[in-house]
């Protein structure tokens, strides 16, 4: 089930009191969550709580990097594999490449940094080109591209394991 806000404050108000400090919203994605805005403000006006970051699709940054900013956010993670637009369609199955690319910069703009790109990297799909087009991103911004290793879930199957690129690989 979906945490209640009043739920996530007590676990920040909790875990500040024990000493946490920073706190991340994820999971799903936290900026479709009606009344984000008022829970990034709740949880960064929590004593004890220096730092609040968000990982997001990136899609409704665009109208929310400043109401979050100005609410608390500090910084955001932007989930992206790819900068082409059919190969993003692909994976989201619904997705413009160009909504992501207005929220990146809205970020930027609100102050949302330092500013992280995770791209998960599957074999044959991004694994080429693609990593290098996102990581060129980091020589004209100063953001930080992280290329993750897929975790295959569940069973393991062939398919799943044939496609993972190991970090070694990567580099």
């Amino acid at each position: 089930e979906l945490m209640s806000d009043e739920e996530i404050l007590f676990l920040v108000r909790v875990g500040a009191s024990l000493g946490v400090n920073k706190v991340r919203l994820t999971g799903g994605e936290p900026s479709i969550r009606p009344g984000v805005v008022e829970l990034v403000r709740a949880i960064a006006q929590t004593p004890g709580v220096a730092d609040l970051a968000m990982t997001t699709n990136g899609v409704l940054l665009d109208k929310l990097a400043r109401p979050l900013a100005a609410a608390g956010l500090k910084r955001v993670n932007i989930s992206i594999d790819t900068l082409n637009p059919a190969k993003f369609n692909k994976i989201t199955r619904w997705g413009d490449i160009d909504d992501v690319w207005r929220g990146i910069l809205a970020a930027e703009e609100a102050g949302l940094r330092p500013m992280k790109l995770n791209s998960v990297v599957v074999r044959n799909f991004n694994d080429a080109e693609d990593m290098i087009d996102l990581a060129r991103l980091t020589l004209e911004n100063d953001w930080e591209i992280r290329f993750i290793e897929m975790m295959p879930f569940g069973e393991i199957s062939d398919f799943q394991q044939s496609n993972v690129v190991s970090f070694q690989e990567m580099r």
